[in-house]
């Protein structure tokens, strides 16, 4: 195979990968359908996995893929609330959860009593 023939190859693969790069990212920008929980007051304090404390009383929340910085709008579709809250942790870790809240988040939503709820996630950056 001539020189010209392997560039030719090597740029094909390099753009099949950051096709695939983008469509994953595009895959988690796509609204999504699950079960939202919420911290226990257990973590409060605790090294989330950004690195940052994890605070109870600020609009966090932890997600499974999302980079950490994302924001995302979280809706209740059988109440319409909404809250938007920053990813900065990973989890939840418990099937069928899609997203896990800070209390306050939990609470803006109505969740606190219920302690999960369907929600639809939209990151917005």
């Amino acid at each position: 195979m001539g020189t010209l023939s392997k560039l030719f190859l090597a740029g094909c693969l390099s753009g099949a990968m950051i096709l695939g790069t983008q469509a994953v990212m595009a895959n988690e920008a796509k609204p999504q359908k699950g079960i939202a929980s919420f911290y226990h007051d257990k973590f409060h304090g605790r090294t989330t996995a950004s690195g940052e404390p994890f605070d109870q009383n600020q609009l966090t929340a932890a997600h499974p893929k999302l980079p950490f910085g994302t924001e995302v709008v979280v809706t209740r579709p059988d109440t319409g609330r909404e809250v938007t809250v920053v990813i900065n942790d990973r989890g939840p870790f418990v099937k069928g959860r899609i997203i896990d809240l800070s209390k306050r988040a939990a609470r803006e939503l109505g969740i606190l009593n219920r302690g999960v709820a369907p929600v639809i996630i939209t990151a917005i950056n």
